[in-house]
């Protein structure tokens, strides 16, 4: 298995960090994340551009 981050090869199935080789490459995945650097896409819909989420549903 290779380190997701660095692509160093990991050989111990136990190693603490897995999927990542080290606290470092595993801290910098988690920076990423919370950076927005990385996004899970959402389905588009033909309301999304509209929706204003502060107004409930019924109101205009």
């Amino acid at each position: 298995m290779k380190c997701p981050h660095c692509g160093k090869e990991i050989e111990d199935s136990k190693q603490p960090y897995r999927p990542f080789c080290s606290d470092r490459c595993k801290l910098i995945d988690l920076g990423k994340w919370i950076s927005e650097d990385y996004r899970v896409p959402a389905p588009e819909t033909e309301n999304n551009d509209q929706r204003n989420p502060m107004k409930d549903p019924g109101e205009e």
